[in-house]
C-alpha cells in the first residue's frame, strides 16, 4: 500500500471551481474528522487547483484561501489550468481573456463585480476593467502556488502526469492539462497521483493514481481524500 511520509496527515481536496458554500461545509467536515483522531506531527489540507471559474462565487473562494493561506502555511493551494488561465488574462493578453470567458472565466468576472463586454467596448478596454477588478495580493499568491506538491509515496498534481517522463521532468502544460494520455495509463509512474481536472462521479481510487474532482459546480459535491500512512478515506460535501 502507499503512504504518506511519516507524521503526516494529508486532506486533498478537488477542483472547487467557485463554490463557497461547498468548501466550508468540506472544511467543517475535515476539521471534525482531524479533531476525531488522534494528534499529529504535521497536516496538511492541500487544494489540488481551479478553485476558480464556472461557479458562482469564485471572487469569494480566492478571498477565503488568500486569507487561509496567510493564516496557516500547511494549507496549500496547487495551480490549476483555470488560474493558470487568469494569469495569462493579467498580462494583457485579449486572446487569452476571450478564451478565458468562453471557459467560465465569465462567472468568475461575475463574482468581482466586472459587468459583461458593453456593446462597442474595445477589447483593450474591457480588459482594463477586467485587470482593475483583481486584487494584486491576490495575482501575486497565485502566481507563487506551487504545481505538486509530494508526501512519500504520493504526488499531488492538478490534472496528472506525462506517462514514461520522470516524475522531476514533467512538463508544465501537462501538469495542467493532461487528460486521456494520463486517465488510461494503468503503468507506475514511480508515485501514486492524487489529481483533479478530470471529473467522475466517484473519487476514483486506482492503484497508480487518485481522482478527486467529482464536478462541484454541477453535481454539488465537493470531494475530498484523506491520506496518513497507508489509510485513504473519501469525505464529501453535498449541497
Amino acid at each position: 500500500m502507499p503512504s504518506t511520509d511519516s507524521g503526516e496527515r494529508i486532506y486533498a481536496i478537488g477542483d472547487v471551481h467557485g463554490c463557497l458554500t461547498l468548501l466550508h461545509r468540506l472544511l467543517d467536515l475535515i476539521g471534525s474528522h482531524t479533531r476525531a483522531l488522534p494528534p499529529v506531527r504535521s497536516l496538511y489540507v492541500i487544494v489540488i487547483g481551479d478553485v476558480i471559474d464556472r461557479g458562482p462565487h469564485s471572487a469569494e473562494v480566492l478571498r477565503l484561501l488568500y486569507d487561509l493561506s496567510r493564516e496557516n502555511p500547511n494549507l496549500v493551494v496547487l495551480l490549476g489550468n483555470h488560474e493558470a488561465a487568469l494569469l495569462q488574462v493579467m498580462t494583457g493578453d485579449v486572446d487569452a481573456l476571450r478564451q478565458w470567458v468562453a471557459v467560465g472565466g465569465a462567472q468568475t468576472l461575475r463574482s468581482l463585480g466586472v459587468s459583461p463586454r458593453r456593446s462597442g467596448e474595445h477589447s483593450r478596454d474591457y480588459l482594463s476593467r477586467v485587470r482593475a477588478a483583481i486584487p494584486p495580493a491576490w495575482l501575486s499568491w497565485l502566481g507563487k502556488c506551487p504545481l505538486s506538491v509530494r508526501s512519500g509515496d504520493y504526488l499531488f498534481v492538478h490534472a496528472g502526469v506525462r506517462p514514461g517522463v520522470a516524475l522531476d521532468r514533467q512538463a508544465r502544460e501537462d501538469l495542467l492539462w493532461i487528460r486521456e494520455d494520463f486517465l488510461d495509463d494503468r503503468r507506475d509512474h514511480g508515485a501514486v497521483i492524487v489529481h483533479g481536472h478530470s471529473i467522475s462521479d466517484e473519487v476514483e481510487i486506482r492503484a497508480n493514481r487518485i481522482g478527486i474532482d467529482t464536478g462541484a459546480y454541477k453535481s454539488g459535491r465537493l470531494s475530498a481524500i484523506y491520506l496518513e500512512g497507508s489509510v485513504q478515506q473519501i469525505i464529501t460535501a453535498s449541497a
